[in-house]
């Protein structure tokens, strides 16, 4: 016994290894995919759920934020919604203009306003991509100085100006030269990119040219413009953008104080505004918009003959009816004591009336007097 308990006791202890840490990094991963597709959603709500002005004042509102600090909300649209308010916070009334826009918090004008200013900054950039070109390009940089361009409130204008030592066109013709097609043709280039319409126009200078009876500047105006047009289709810009060509003579010149100066005759091509474009487009449909047409609600021509040539007409027709009648009992006047006063334009025009139904009957009875006298003799 005692030799067992001399033997030594050994003590296996087993230590169990641990797995490595897998790491959290698919965990990221998929948070950043999940808020992704969040925001994408809300774009695709945010497209449904909005008009075009607040498209176009959220598009504002990233554009320039500081614009929509001022009103006092930090809020581009309101979308129907609504925060919860505090115990105690009372609500404040709302205004006619804030419950007829239902919720915009922007009115009209300021959307205008944001609209306007984006469109200003395109064609800012437009202008400086153009001055760009001509720049890097050593052929047309030496013409930088016959091309000017500026902003204006149709939108982006471009004049390619003559002069003496370099003109655009031959005396009397209407072919463009080298140089000047080169310039059309780069301007073109980078204005067909834009999808706005350009009007262009041709000018000269007060000079007669030839003797000729059926040519003259206007003609000669009009030739160039169209030339113009043909070289900037060359460059890229399509025929869809074209919004009109015409040729203006010398009835718009650039130099007022001096109607020979060679800076007179130039090509003018104007990048318009949708707006501008649009307005083009009613005048040469010939579409007037009646409301905007001015309305005084206080005149009432009432059953008065629109025009001198109708009092005229009902003169003569009466007289011819039975010419033994004179012409004061062609017409017949009713006054109605009860009736209302007429306002100051419509005692006016009464009165104007009045005189011009004596002075046709002067005129008809000496028609009628003379007509007589040549009977008997």
């Amino acid at each position: 016994m005692d030799a067992i308990d001399d033997k030594p006791i050994i003590v296996r202890r087993v230590k169990k290894k641990k797995h490595g840490h897998h790491g959290g990094a698919w965990k990221v991963a998929f948070a950043d995919f999940a808020v992704a597709m969040m925001a994408f959603f809300l774009v695709l709500w945010l497209m449904e759920a909005t008009t075009v002005e607040e498209k176009m004042a959220i598009s504002g509102y990233f554009n320039d934020p500081s614009a929509f600090t001022e009103g006092g909300s930090p809020y581009v649209i309101d979308l129907e919604g609504s925060l919860k308010k505090s115990e105690g916070e009372s609500e404040a009334p709302k205004s006619e203009n804030e419950n007829n826009a239902q919720g915009n918090v922007i009115d009209e004008q300021t959307v205008e306003d944001l609209a306007q200013q984006i469109e200003y900054r395109k064609f800012s950039e437009l202008r400086r991509k153009l001055q760009t070109k001509i720049e890097e390009n050593p052929e047309l940089e030496k013409y930088k100085d016959q091309i000017i361009m500026e902003i204006t409130d149709d939108g982006l204008q471009i004049q390619i100006v003559d002069k003496d030592s370099r003109p655009m066109f031959d005396s009397g013709s209407d072919k463009v030269k080298g140089h000047m097609a080169d310039i059309l043709e780069a301007l073109g280039t980078t204005i067909g990119r834009v999808p706005n319409s350009i009007s262009i126009s041709g000018h000269t200078d007060a000079a007669v040219f030839t003797e000729r009876s059926d040519y003259s500047n206007w003609e000669l105006s009009a030739e160039r413009a169209n030339s113009a047009r043909r070289a900037l289709q060359k460059g890229g810009i399509q025929q869809s953008q074209i919004s009109q060509v015409v040729g203006l003579s010398s009835s718009v010149l650039f130099d007022k104080d001096d109607p020979l100066n060679p800076i007179n005759r130039r090509i003018s091509i104007l990048v318009l505004k949708d707006e501008s474009a649009a307005r083009i487009k009613r005048q040469q449909e010939g579409v007037i918009d009646e409301s905007k047409l001015p309305e005084d609600k206080e005149f009432d021509a009432g059953e008065l003959p629109a025009t001198e040539q109708d009092v005229i007409n009902q003169s003569v027709d009466a007289t011819e009816g039975n010419a033994e009648t004179p012409v004061e009992d062609s017409f017949t006047i009713t006054v109605d004591d009860d009736a209302p006063a007429r306002p100051a334009q419509q005692e006016q025009a009464f009165e104007q009336f009045e005189q011009l139904r004596k002075d046709i009957g002067r005129r008809q009875g000496a028609k009628n007097n003379s007509t007589n006298e040549s009977f008997f003799e």
